[in-house]
């Protein structure tokens, strides 16, 4: 009922799980993964214990190959699970029990794994890995075009519901994540988790530059928050973030104009304008009188 991916970079110790299913909420059940630890899915007849119990075992020192043997061992419905882990190391373990629905199985190469039952073809598996291993870019970005890849080759024989990507750090507290992202419920998760994707990467930039304006730089800050608009041209956030970001710069034309627009997008942002502190948005006060002539 579902394909998955689990893997490591060898660049930057990250790790990552990514899903695709015809099931409600594929993301609170399949995906798992700990800062400087591994990733697991569990799917199939799946029994979400394998992700936190996996994980502890991991963090105790155990390798994936082991981990994997010692909780199969220990489930009587091992037969009916689909498991696949990836420890820090990049050593992966996975499992396909044979009453998983076919067509199932799994395939594993250096730091990664794919696996996927009731699938319409064959085909999904190998060329979900085929496509990991070609694709360039962050981890992030390589496991989505292995899920894209898994689609193309056939997918799930019942149709497409749900989709999520996890993607942690090399090491950090147990909660730290770089990406969290799930689809609940849409006829096209895939591209639905592909849109929230770049909808990530537009916030994470205009984080950056929020921090760069903590630090005074604000030409620098505004090119990021120019960036991250770019890449969200429908977030009246991101816009108005980026008027008061090309402000602040200089560019006082440009940023009236954005956050005009932005405030015709959604009325509310004309009121925070007026309430925004000089330590937040220094051009805030210089922006509203402007807006006012």
């Amino acid at each position: 009922m579902t394909y998955s991916i689990v893997a490591r970079d060898p660049d930057t110790g990250e790790l990552g799980v990514a899903v695709q299913s015809h099931w409600f909420s594929v993301g609170s059940i399949v995906p798992w993964a700990r800062p400087g630890v591994g990733a697991v899915a569990t799917q199939a007849n799946a029994e979400v214990a394998y992700g936190p119990r996996a994980l502890e075992l991991l963090a105790r020192g155990s390798d994936a190959e082991s981990t994997l043997a010692r909780l199969v061992e220990e489930d009587r419905g091992a037969a009916g699970r689909q498991v696949a882990i990836v420890d820090a190391a990049g050593r992966v373990a996975a499992h396909t029990g044979a009453q998983c629905i076919p067509f199932a199985g799994h395939i594993t190469g250096e730091g990664v794994s794919c696996q996927a039952n009731i699938m319409a073809s064959e085909r999904v598996w190998p060329a979900m890995i085929d496509a990991f291993g070609s694709a360039a870019g962050t981890l992030t970005s390589r496991l989505f075009a292995a899920l894209q890849a898994g689609e193309q080759a056939g997918g799930d024989m019942r149709g497409r519901q749900s989709a999520a990507i996890l993607v942690v750090p090399a090491d950090g507290e147990p909660w730290r994540s770089l990406v969290s992202l799930r689809v609940e419920d849409n006829p096209e998760p895939i591209h639905e988790l592909g849109r929230l994707l770049a909808l990530h990467d537009a916030y994470a930039i205009a984080g950056r530059a929020d921090e760069l304006v903590n630090q005074r730089r604000y030409g620098e800050a505004a090119r990021l928050y120019r960036e991250a608009s770019s890449l969200a041209p429908t977030s009246h956030e991101l816009l108005f973030w980026a008027g008061l970001g090309a402000a602040q710069a200089g560019d006082m034309e440009r940023g009236v104009v954005d956050v005009r627009t932005a405030i015709e997008m959604h009325a509310g942002w004309r009121a925070l304008l007026a309430r925004l502190p000089p330590e937040v948005a220094p051009s805030a006060a210089a922006v509203l009188a402007r807006l006012d002539e």
